[in-house]
């Protein structure tokens, strides 16, 4: 495996932890409706976890509630039963066709609390990133070792990793950022 591929497959592991962890933030609760706050939701239906974005239509009609209408009306109960069970700390209003979803504003010690949250999924980022970074890192010096590549090849195999994580870490870092100013602004 030539140093490039060994960067190209780094950069590429690194695109998808930023990827994941943006989207942890999303389903974050941030006091404005937003249907990623719910369609990742693991539904039982019929005895198979299902998103629930594949089971019914979710809409956000003004910025402080949720809509959320499934296709098939019997799964209604299972909807609801696993939208308490997310931990999103919102009651679910059922009339028997639409389920709505009522998003209170945030206090100030949920905010507090939920901007912890967010550094907490920034830190895991970064800390796949690194995790990413040392492997690839091992992988380069282990053809450097076994003669496939020279010093020179080794260093800028390493100068490429490090370009990468660097670009990944700062839009790590203003993915936080806007997350914040979310928190902040409702």
């Amino acid at each position: 495996m030539a140093v490039k591929e060994v960067a190209k497959d780094a950069e590429k592991k690194m695109k998808d932890a930023v990827g994941y962890t943006k989207r942890e933030f999303s389903s974050v609760r941030t006091g404005r409706a937003s249907p990623a706050l719910v369609e990742h939701i693991m539904v039982d239906y019929y005895g198979t976890p299902t998103q629930l974005k594949q089971l019914a239509a979710i809409n956000t009609p003004d910025a402080k509630l949720i809509v959320i209408q499934p296709w098939d009306p019997s799964s209604i109960e299972a909807v609801e039963k696993a939208i308490l069970q997310s931990n999103l700390g919102i009651t679910p209003n059922n009339d028997g066709k639409l389920i709505r979803l009522g998003i209170p504003a945030l206090t100030d010690e949920r905010r507090a609390e939920l901007d912890k949250v967010i550094k907490k999924m920034a830190e895991n980022g970064k800390i796949s990133l690194r995790s990413i970074r040392h492997e690839a890192n091992a992988k380069v010096e282990k053809l450097e070792k076994d003669k496939t590549i020279s010093k020179d090849e080794c260093f800028w195999g390493k100068d490429d990793i490090q370009k990468a994580i660097d670009k990944y870490t700062k839009e790590l870092e203003e993915a936080l950022k806007e997350k914040e100013k979310e928190l902040v602004a409702v």
